[in-house]
């Protein structure tokens, strides 16, 4: 009877341990997979190229000055893929000559920002010439941005904007795109007819080296 009960708790302290061996070797797996998890994030983060969430496009025009322009935003499939677009008719009557999409950058998106090159947009367009405006938390009037300008054709073209190439509007601040905090794509400046789609925008960085190390 002794030896059944001493063979009871050996092959009861055999499982325990069994079972023990077998969490850590689960928990040494599951830590593997975590690590190489993180590696693939920092690769696919770290990769030249950060991506701005678009789902927020909103319209402004120049009727909050006056102005006449007409626009609309909406959504779109244009030569198979999905897109935002601005369209409508820049009017430079009643001083105006403006319509715009623009989407909001928070702080921690714009402090990852601050460590790229530019900005990067996929579009397709009328033909017409576009503007990239950036407005960061230094600025407090409406009319005060960054400003560079594209060219648009009837095919998907990804467009890269320098941030250094970004011209100050009515503001003598400097780009300090650690505190970006919108960006628009604009129709401005004469009488036009606005057609432009827009599949993604975002960050890009020369040669993936990064600027922060």
């Amino acid at each position: 009877m002794r030896d059944q009960v001493n063979s009871s708790v050996n092959e009861g302290g055999y499982i325990i341990d069994l079972f023990r061996r077998f969490s850590d070797a689960s928990h040494i797996c599951i830590l593997g997979v975590i690590m190489a998890m993180n590696i693939l994030t920092s690769a696919s983060a770290d990769d030249g190229y950060l991506q701005v969430h678009t789902d927020d496009w909103r319209l402004i025009t120049d009727s909050v000055m006056g102005g006449v322009s007409e626009g609309k935003v909406l959504t779109d499939k244009r030569h198979g893929k999905e897109c935002t677009v601005l369209s409508g008719d820049v009017s430079t009557d009643n001083n105006g000559g403006f319509i715009q999409i623009v989407v909001d950058v928070d702080e921690t998106l714009a402090e990852k920002a601050s460590t790229y090159d530019g900005v990067r947009i996929h579009v397709l367009g009328n033909g017409e010439t576009y503007n990239l405006h950036l407005r960061t938390r230094d600025l407090w009037f409406p009319w005060q941005s960054y400003r560079s300008t594209f060219d648009t054709g009837s095919e998907w073209q990804q467009v890269e904007l320098p941030f250094d190439r970004f011209e100050a509007y009515k503001t003598s601040a400097r780009l300090d795109v650690g505190r970006l905090k919108r960006i628009g794509i604009v129709a401005i400046g004469r009488k036009f007819p606005a057609d432009i789609c827009v599949a993604s925008v975002g960050f890009y960085r020369l040669s993936g080296v990064n600027k922060a190390n």
